[in-house]
């Protein structure tokens, strides 16, 4: 497999579509481990290509495969969206007509969409996987191959996440198609920066506690401002190298820090305090309301059983109630 692409195509993938894979995976592995395994039918299957008996298939983790939809600007490849595939194991095809149908749905809701590739898990893409990628030829010229690593690797910082072209080289003077890795970046709009920091915060399936939930959002903040003054920090040494003359000179960035630096002042400003301290007193105000009530309720619950009780002794010759 060669080392990288020589297209020259810039990619751009969108967190929709890591999110979809991992929740196909997710969802085909949990199945796998309840139910007993499926005969080899059209469906959405779980399998090791390169295995070569069932107790080896059973140990590997499942493969899941899908495609991968978006546009095409010029040299520019984004990808938005993806949807699975109804997979054959024991012929490696593809069921077109289900294929068809998803791409006659997904035209009519995003016509500007169309498939640019597929998707598929595991460590490294399989000799199998070429099967694939030559039965999509047949809708796109040049499809793209999106492979998630679904194993942990805590001491991998980068997403494990490859992009896959084709290219047509020659070997032992035949000429074949393989993989070429290919270089991407990650593309969001704020629609899916919403949707992702949703799903960062979602509540623990068991309940989870209020101080939990607590505890887990004030580390989240903890982390972001200690991201930010790690970057302040880097900024902040870059910036003395540039005075000391260690590095060149980079008006572009100093255009930034200005703007930058010139809104720190407004926060300063007269009007800034009477409104912050307008809102703090409304804060305050809210919670003291608050605690009003609840002391008021609680004291509604102490007099109806102060009454309660002394009603039950006036009955018997006591005293009247007090209230």
């Amino acid at each position: 497999m060669a080392e990288s692409s020589s297209s020259g195509l810039t990619f751009k993938l969108h967190p929709l579509v890591i999110l979809n894979i991992s929740d196909h995976y997710t969802r085909v592995k949990s199945q796998s481990q309840s139910q007993p395994p499926l005969t080899p039918s059209f469906t959405h299957v779980y399998i090791d290509c390169d295995s070569s008996s069932s107790a080896s298939q059973h140990s590997s983790p499942p493969r899941v495969f899908g495609c991968v939809i978006g546009v095409q600007r010029g040299r520019t490849v984004e990808i938005f969206n993806s949807f699975e595939l109804l997979y054959d194991p024991s012929s490696h095809s593809l069921d077109r007509s289900f294929l068809e149908k998803k791409q006659e749905l997904y035209k009519k809701v995003f016509p500007n969409f169309y498939i640019l590739g597929w998707y598929s898990t595991g460590s490294d893409a399989h000799e199998s996987d070429m099967q694939i990628h030559k039965a999509l030829m047949s809708i796109n010229e040049s499809p793209v191959y999106v492979l998630l690593n679904p194993s942990i690797n805590h001491a991998q910082k980068d997403l494990p996440v490859t992009i896959y072209e084709s290219e047509l080289h020659v070997i032992d003077g035949i000429p074949q198609l393989i993989f070429v890795h290919a270089s991407y970046t990650i593309e969001t709009v704020e629609a899916e920066r919403i949707s992702v920091d949703h799903v960062a915060h979602l509540k623990p399936s068991d309940g989870g506690s209020a101080a939990t939930q607590l505890a887990a959002h004030l580390t989240g903040i903890h982390s972001s401002i200690e991201m930010l003054n790690s970057r302040i920090k880097v900024l902040y040494q870059h910036l003395l190298a540039m005075q000391k003359g260690d590095t060149s000179c980079e008006s572009s960035l100093l255009r930034q820090v200005s703007s930058l630096l010139r809104r720190l002042p407004a926060i300063e400003s007269e009007k800034f305090q009477d409104d912050f301290l307008m809102e703090y007193s409304d804060t305050l105000l809210v919670t003291y309301l608050a605690m009003l009530t609840n002391c008021s309720s609680t004291t509604n619950e102490l007099v109806e059983k102060f009454n309660t009780a002394y009603e039950r002794h006036s009955r018997r010759g006591g005293r009247t109630a007090f209230i």
